[in-house]
């Protein structure tokens, strides 16, 4: 009687252990794979939409995949080798591989940290705030959340803070869209021979793979004490992250190819403009929930992008970091957090400063250094003195060495076209 009961409350058992041990590892992935969709990502995606309707979204198929592998490389090695991306490429290519990549890595999150605070200036302008008030108030607040608390307690806010991208989802269904078309166009991909159209696919790959990823991705694994054993439960959260992040991106496409697309002025040269665009299609609840998305997407990328160059940077030159060290053990990484966060608070609140060329700047540096990230990865994971038989199998490397070269094709015409356009 008693071993019958117990049979019929070990599935159940089963299901709810490993539903307590996803959810003990989720995080590095999901909230890695969320912040990419920052104001340049959003205002990318925006314009996709509102220049080409549904026409683009068969790209977000590719770009998932590509995500995916390169998301998993970067978790797998965290949890393998126990170390950092940056500690690895200096303890394997040398001290000057090292710099090159912190200098051009820390250039390129400056850039991008400026246009985060740009987008909570936006976002909250529709609200009729001032910048010179709600910039500082935002600076301050993402400084607190990560410099006075621990990882854990950091990590569960920055998970139910990604949750707060479901306001597209909801943005896209109140603009009333044709989905039979936008699935469709979704799985079949649609050739267009504008120029502009060539440009934009480049900048919705651009905008989905950046360096700074790969570094916080594998130091967050690390700092988090993901291992070998429960290595598989990561790899799930990688890929759960990098689906929920491309869904996302799907939507707010929808939302403004079913809107602004169909208006006479589908130019969105700010990411808040998208937002405002909607409101005469879509009804003021939806303008107000895709405004909503848009200073969640930049506080939250406010306070990861600086997070991710600290511990690149703390790991290449072997300093102490780690968000569950306090200041006084690791001062060399909340100094430069804390230097990264006021300083590109500090830029947007310079009055006329163009900060759509921040944005423009932040994909030329990642341009660059994209490639070699990329290729240090491939090199890395295939060292079986480092990685065991966790590094690639044949299929996984074609795979991989694909991905690197499309984005190295790719990224060099979105360098070029940053340049010359």
């Amino acid at each position: 009687m008693i071993q019958t009961a117990t049979r019929r409350r070990s599935p159940f058992a089963l299901i709810s252990a490993r539903l307590f041990a996803f959810l003990a590892v989720l995080g590095p992935g999901f909230i890695t794979a969320n912040v990419d969709n920052d104001p340049g990502g959003i205002l990318t995606y925006s314009q996709a939409g509102a220049e080409f309707g549904y026409q683009l979204l068969w790209t977000l198929i590719p770009t998932t995949i590509a995500l995916i592998v390169v998301q998993e490389m970067a978790a797998r090695m965290g949890a393998i080798t126990g170390k950092g991306l940056s500690d690895l490429i200096r303890e394997e290519f040398g001290l000057r591989a090292t710099f090159f990549t912190m200098v051009v890595l820390g250039l390129a999150d400056f850039f991008n940290i400026v246009s985060e605070f740009a987008g909570l200036a936006s976002g909250m302008g529709i609200f009729g705030a001032s910048k010179y008030i709600v910039v500082p108030i935002g600076a301050a607040l993402v400084w607190i959340v990560i410099v006075r608390g621990r990882y854990k307690p950091v990590e569960r806010l920055l998970i139910i803070a990604s949750l707060i991208y479901f306001a597209y989802p909801v943005s896209a269904f109140l603009a009333k869209p044709n989905w039979d078309l936008a699935i469709k166009q979704t799985f079949v991909p649609v050739f267009n021979s504008n120029p502009a159209y060539l440009v934009m696919i480049v900048g919705l790959i651009g905008t989905t793979i950046t360096p700074w990823m790969q570094f916080y991705l594998q130091a967050a694994v690390v700092e988090k004490g993901i291992n070998r054993r429960n290595y598989p439960i990561c790899r799930l959260d990688v890929i759960t992250g990098c689906i929920f992040t491309e869904v996302i991106a799907f939507f707010i496409v929808v939302a403004c190819g079913a809107t602004i697309y169909h208006s006479h002025h589908p130019e969105i040269t700010d990411v808040a403009q998208a937002a405002i665009a909607l409101r005469p299609f879509a009804g003021k609840f939806a303008s107000l929930l895709f405004a909503a998305g848009l200073i969640n997407a930049s506080l939250l990328s406010a306070a990861i992008l600086p997070l991710a160059t600290s511990y690149n940077v703390c790991e290449g030159l072997g300093f102490e970091s780690g968000v569950d060290r306090r200041f006084s053990e690791a001062p060399i990484f909340y100094w430069l957090y804390t230097l990264l966060v006021g300083g590109g608070a500090a830029v947007v609140l310079i009055p006329g400063l163009p900060l759509l060329k921040f944005i423009i700047y932040s994909q030329v540096a990642n341009g660059i250094l994209l490639p070699f990230v990329l290729v240090y990865m491939i090199l890395l994971i295939n060292r079986p003195r480092l990685m065991g038989t966790f590094k690639n199998e044949p299929w996984q490397n074609f795979v991989a060495w694909t991905t690197a070269i499309i984005m190295i094709v790719l990224t060099a015409a979105l360098i070029y076209t940053s340049l010359v356009g």
